[in-house]
């Protein structure tokens, strides 16, 4: 004759219900401790990121102005050698028709070197101007990442205290969600995840210790 498997009360499945709930609800506290350190050290993980980004993209547009400003400087002095040979050329012409053309070609190279060292100034200008910017994104660089330091630090002490109890706990919870009945443990996990507080199980006293589980309109106005 084969033996009868025992049914599990209401009582019974409520009970372990509410065992998990106490597991979970410590979890929770743990992490409650935690607080929003998480979240800020990503946040400021991201913003750091940013700024050496734009740091990098500021370092680029100094290095291409300084190519511009040596491209400028080396046509200065093509423009200065072409007009030493026109000069000897001139000493050497026939007529004035070549002369003139070697004056035109004499003032061309005059007015090229002009506008070479006007947007060599220009260069210059956006080169200290971005270099006023770089000083001052890198010193609030290191300023965020000095607070990110201190941050990561206290998290992590927070996290070294409490870690090993989490741990434990979490095996406890997953064992515990074991001896739950599996429609309950959904409806548990679904009121739960909904709850502000994180409660889905409350011990009530009414003549007796008993154990309530919220339906999901309860729960949403707790």
């Amino acid at each position: 004759m084969a033996k009868k498997t025992k049914e599990t009360t209401a009582e019974e499945k409520l009970r372990s219900l509410y065992d998990l709930q106490i597991i979970d609800s410590r979890i929770d506290r743990i992490r409650e401790v935690r607080g929003e350190l998480p979240l800020e050290v990503e946040d400021l993980e991201a913003e750091i990121s940013g700024l050496d980004i734009r740091l990098a993209k500021i370092t680029d547009e100094i290095d291409d102005f300084k190519r511009l400003i040596s491209e400028r400087k080396n046509a200065i002095e093509e423009s200065k050698a072409l007009i030493k040979k026109y000069e000897e050329q001139q000493n050497k012409v026939r007529n004035n028709r070549e002369f003139d053309s070697l004056t035109k070609e004499i003032e061309f190279q005059n007015l090229e070197m002009e506008l070479s060292d006007k947007r060599i100034k220009e260069y210059k200008f956006k080169i200290e101007s971005k270099e006023e910017v770089f000083v001052e994104s890198k010193k609030f660089l290191d300023e965020r990442k000095e607070v990110l330091a201190n941050k990561k630090s206290e998290l992590e002490t927070i996290s070294s205290e409490t870690r090993k109890e989490e741990d434990i706990l979490m095996e406890e919870s997953e064992k515990s969600e074991e001896l739950v009945d599996s429609r309950l443990l959904r409806a548990y996990k679904r009121i739960r995840g909904s709850a502000k507080n994180g409660l889905a199980v409350v011990p009530v006293e009414r003549g007796c210790f008993s154990r309530v589980f919220y339906s999901n309109s309860t729960s949403s106005t707790n």
